[in-house]
């Protein structure tokens, strides 16, 4: 990015926080908003299942009151049938109707109407006829028997508002003889009603299948046998359902209500339990005016720090624009160095990578600014780089120069020397270090080499010598702090020197790689060593292993060369074979003796085993009885 496009990013930012902030106020209004939304659902949701429940409770109470009545009236008109309607029967019916009407507070009447609309049963003497009302006509003109329930009227009775449930009785030639009718009380029902507190301004009405109101609380007189047959409910075809939720704003007060309705399954009635919205959802109003108040308290906050938030970019900018020129030519010498130049903030952070980096670690400085700079470090040598980079933050040292191994893209791991300086501020206190570090992965590997052939035998490529000498004495020392044994084998090839003599020293070397590779796979565990003692001769160090496994491995070695097949016209068994000492001790419990001592007495217990016909092992305890024999006794 060169220094016009980072100032156009500059001048924009201020803009962009600007904006951010401002989507962030309108995204906080938003979401407080639709949970309020959400909540004033909740409560409609609510109301709507506590009317329903109401409304369920109450259709069943109106069909139970109807069948309570129709159970009356049935068993009346099975007796009219069977007895007729002479003067001692209807005397008995009158009797057993008035008992029935004080034993059952919810029936207002029960009255026997005969085929001309006279009164047959009544209390007291009543002239009029009821010859004209829709009930009787509904019976006179129709030969069904099922029970009829009629509009609400005035009961002559007393001028109360009822509701009628009537059943013909037939003559016994089949014509019609008359009706027996039961009646409710609007009252009753209103009242009834009342046991319902679901709110305030809340009402429940029964209305007919037609749509006149058959009973309402409150002001149930007010309202008894108004028709709402015009409204949705009995217009709409979408509410010509069972049941169902209903919002609507009530002509016969004016309020905007939530209702739910149940229409019978058995009679034409239907059941509106209804609630004022407006008193419903002044709690919730409440509420969420309060809760709105604090959201909108916090997003003035966030304007607020916005606002400062904007000045301050604004102040940076110029800040900025003086650091630009010092960052140019920092990055002209950089960019030109074969080196990988970085930059580490405070906060241990790639802040600059020069070009280098991709020959020097394989990445881009693009994918490596803003990382970890010690990330790739591997962890063995992480801890030392880390304590010189956190001397270098407290101020301790200015300068310093580490080498380590660092993660590389394309290859495993290169070896890297970093040469490190503090950046301070004009106040003195650091703000940084820049490093130049450069690929030293040859000359290490140089140096491995070199540390490699000190050790190493260049012929078979087991430890030489040297190396052997130098792992004698640690393992000594460590299995006498541990109070453990250590095992030594001497490795002699047999009439090695008439090898050579017949088959050229090529052959000889080849014979000694094959012996050496035969050894070295039998090293089991990471502390064993194999090495090449010298000439034809080889040494096999175990630590931790007492005489009876030092002597498994002796023998597991001698017979895995005999059976190599290596062919010796000059050796009686006529193949390459070997001859093997072994030896084990504890220096825990042998304060006199030393390393010299059991390289001593693993070679005597060698030489036996040459002496006594070579192809087989001798451990240093057999030794003695070993003697007699070699001496020819």
């Amino acid at each position: 990015m060169n220094v016009a496009s980072q100032r156009t990013g500059w001048s924009r930012l201020p803009l962009r926080a600007a904006a951010f902030v401002v989507l962030t106020c309108v995204a906080i209004l938003g979401v407080s908003g639709w949970r309020e939304w959400a909540a004033r659902d909740a409560v409609l949701k609510g109301a709507e299942t506590e009317m329903a429940n109401v409304a369920r409770s109450l259709t069943q109470h109106a069909e139970d009151s109807l069948d309570l009545l129709d159970s009356g009236v049935v068993g009346v008109v099975s007796r009219l049938e069977m007895d007729g309607t002479g003067p001692s029967t209807i005397a008995k019916l009158g009797k057993v109707l008035e008992a029935r009407k004080a034993a059952v507070a919810r029936i207002h009447s029960l009255a026997i109407i005969d085929d001309k609309g006279n009164w047959l049963t009544s209390p007291g003497t009543i002239e009029s006829t009821l010859s004209d009302d829709t009930f009787f006509r509904h019976h006179q003109l129709s030969p069904k028997r099922e029970a009829y329930v009629g509009h609400p009227v005035k009961s002559v009775l007393d001028g109360q508002s009822v509701v009628t449930l009537s059943r013909r009785f037939n003559k016994p030639d089949g014509s019609f003889g008359g009706v027996v009718l039961a009646t409710i009380s609007a009252g009753y029902l209103s009242h009834f009603y009342e046991q319902f507190e679901i709110g305030r301004n809340s009402s429940v009405a029964l209305v007919h299948g037609d749509g006149l109101i058959i009973a309402r609380n409150p002001n149930n007189e007010r309202f008894v046998g108004r028709s709402v047959a015009d409204a949705p409910l009995f217009r709409d075809p979408s509410l010509q359902r069972p049941s169902g939720a209903y919002h609507f704003k009530s002509r016969l007060d004016g309020a905007q209500r939530v209702s739910f309705f149940k229409r019978s399954s058995r009679y034409p009635l239907l059941v509106l339990a209804t609630v004022d919205q407006e008193e419903l959802l002044a709690p919730w109003r409440a509420a969420a005016i309060s809760r709105m108040l604090y959201v909108m308290a916090l997003v003035m906050l966030i304007a607020i720090i916005g606002a400062v938030l904007v000045r301050q970019l604004h102040r940076g900018q110029r800040m900025a624009a003086a650091l630009v020129e010092k960052e140019a030519h920092f990055r002209l010498l950089a960019e030109g160095s074969s080196d990988m130049v970085t930059r580490i903030g405070l906060d241990e952070r790639l802040r600059y990578v020069s070009p280098s980096s991709n020959r020097v670690v394989g990445w881009r400085p693009n994918q490596l600014i803003g990382t970890d700079a010690l990330a790739g470090i591997h962890p063995e040598d992480r801890p030392h780089v880390q304590a010189v980079v956190d001397a270098m933050k407290r101020g301790e040292t200015d300068e310093a120069r580490v080498t380590y191994r660092n993660v590389h893209r394309q290859k495993s791991e290169v070896w890297l020397e970093s040469t490190m300086r503090v950046t301070r501020k004009d106040n003195g206190s650091v703000d940084g270090v820049v490093a130049i570090s450069r690929d030293i992965t040859e000359q290490k590997q140089l140096e491995t080499r070199l540390e490699t052939l000190a050790i190493e035998d260049s012929l078979t490529g087991l430890a030489n010598r040297r190396r052997f000498d130098e792992r004698l004495d640690e393992e000594w020392a460590r299995a006498y702090r541990d109070r453990s044994s250590l095992g030594l084998l001497m490795i002699d090839v047999d009439h090695f020197k008439a090898y050579n003599d017949e088959y050229g020293h090529p052959a000889g070397d080849a014979c000694l790689r094959v012996v050496a590779k035969i050894i070295a796979a039998e090293i089991q565990r990471v502390g064993d060593l194999a090495a090449r003692y010298g000439g034809e001769e080889f040494a096999m160090l175990l630590p931790n292993t007492d005489a009876a496994g030092c002597a498994r491995v002796g023998e597991r070695i001698r017979s895995a060369v005999h059976d190599a097949g290596l062919i010796h016209a000059c050796s009686p068994a006529s193949c390459v074979t070997v001859s093997v000492g072994g030896a084990a001790c504890r220096p825990a419990f042998e304060r006199t003796a030393g390393t010299g001592s059991l390289v001593e007495a693993a070679d005597r217990a060698l030489y036996a085993a040459k002496n006594a016909g070579r192809d087989q092992l001798v451990m240093s305890g057999e030794v003695t009885n070993l003697l007699p024999k070699a001496s020819g006794q």
